[in-house]
């Protein structure tokens, strides 16, 4: 109890000196009138501080956003450059892909047409050479032929000859050619 006679005693006396305000924060006039005096210069500070310092700060940020913003946007729009880019480079890439084994399948389809034609051209050569070889053959056996009449008609002459001196009448001499040459027979002739 006598503890809380002494705390009874305490408030008795603060409150006789000014009150429990006054002797805890030492609050007087004075004190109030700095403190509002400080307040107001604080909020003069202030508001002179963020004219000065912080609206030029804030639009140095907002330039420096903006100016992100357009790098931002210039990217994108270089990167929907580069990427259509890419697509036309593959899609001419793929067309002379294209062209490319279109004018090897019509290379290939010309030295096919040339091939043949070449061989063509061969066999007409070659069936030329063979009509060729054939008709001097022909002419060969023509040249043999007439060579062997000639050596006929000598021979036949020389049977004339002999047979004159025999005295032999045309008909009978005709007769003796004729049997001359069937003895020979055609295939003197053809050889």
């Amino acid at each position: 109890m006598d503890s809380i006679l002494a705390v009874q005693n305490m408030s008795v006396t603060l409150a006789e000196e000014g009150g429990v305000w006054k002797r805890i924060f030492g609050l007087d006039a004075q004190l109030l009138f700095d403190t509002c005096i400080t307040l107001v210069a604080m909020l003069v500070l202030f508001v002179l501080l963020s004219y000065l310092l912080f609206n030029p700060a804030r639009a140095l940020i907002k330039k420096r956003q903006a100016l992100i913003a357009n790098d931002m946007a210039d990217a994108k729009k270089e990167k929907e450059e580069a990427i259509a880019f890419k697509e036309e480079y593959d899609s001419r890439l793929k067309a002379v892909k294209v062209e490319a084994d279109e004018i090897m399948s019509q290379t290939r389809k010309k030295a096919k047409k040339q091939e043949n034609e070449i061989v063509e051209e061969a066999k007409e050569e070659a069936h030329r050479i063979i009509n060729r070889a054939h008709k001097e053959a022909e002419h060969q056996k023509n040249k043999a032929r007439d060579e062997m009449k000639k050596e006929m008609i000598s021979v036949a002459t020389l049977m004339a000859e002999k047979m004159v001196a025999v005295s032999m009448d045309e008909k009978s001499q005709n007769e003796m050619i004729d049997n001359a040459l069937k003895e020979m027979g055609e295939s003197t002739w053809q050889n």
